[in-house]
């Protein structure tokens, strides 16, 4: 299977670590990069089903056979050393990362890829004393994914427009967000004309939504 474009964005991200832990890690992709590229000392691959964790077992067998790597069922971070300090929770939704993360540990870095709710996710990382310092959105295979990169330290200065946003995507936008705000436009639009009730709470997103692309297209311009 080949490596997808929202895999190399992900890769992309990665930093140099002692002990990395790829928590559900599908097929192994990152872990196999970060091991290539000598990024980490020691890897770890997770997921709850064992069955679904054979992808990535197959995939870095050499690595496993020398210690290099080991692959754990398990759910979350329940088996993860707690000495880990890069951490890769990619492909959930945002409640079930923070749910992992508070029933697990708090590494010294993060690298996440909620599928939605991410707000939450970013909003759960400022209240633990995470910075967050990477925070955008970007277009794959045909769907929007957001990436957030925290790590321990003084929290950022986030206002609620970047908890909801995300804060690079208002700072320094890139086509991609100002995409995925035309789409979530026009679906409000399209609420707004078959809604009976709830009228106004679409309203009001939609104005913020409006008022958000505005500002994006200025900062566009600009740049």
């Amino acid at each position: 299977m080949k490596r997808t474009k929202r895999l190399s964005v992900l890769c992309g991200e990665l930093e140099a670590c002692t002990l990395f832990a790829d928590v559900g890690c599908d097929h192994g992709y990152c872990t196999e990069y970060m091991l290539k590229n000598g990024l980490c000392r020691r890897a770890q691959i997770s997921d709850i089903s064992a069955k679904s964790l054979k992808k990535a077992e197959d995939l870095l067998a050499s690595y496993i056979e020398r210690g290099d790597a080991v692959a754990i069922v398990c759910a979350g971070l329940e088996k993860i050393d707690r000495s880990t300090d890069l951490v890769l929770i990619a492909g959930m939704g945002g409640e079930e990362i923070v749910k992992i993360l508070e029933e697990g540990f708090l590494p010294e870095k993060l690298l996440l890829q909620p599928m939605k709710n991410a707000d939450k996710v970013r909003a759960f990382l400022l209240s633990k004393g995470y910075g967050i310092c990477r925070d955008y959105t970007f277009f794959a295979e045909g769907k929007f994914y957001d990436v957030i990169k925290a790590c321990k330290g003084a929290p950022s200065a986030y206002t609620e427009d970047m908890i909801l946003f995300g804060g690079d995507n208002l700072i320094s936008p890139r086509a991609d967000f100002l995409k995925k705000l035309e789409k979530e436009i026009r679906l409000n639009e399209l609420w707004l004309q078959e809604a009976k009730e709830g009228r106004e709470n679409i309203l009001a997103r939609l104005r913020k939504l409006r008022g958000i692309y505005d500002e994006t297209c200025g900062r566009l311009r600009e740049n």
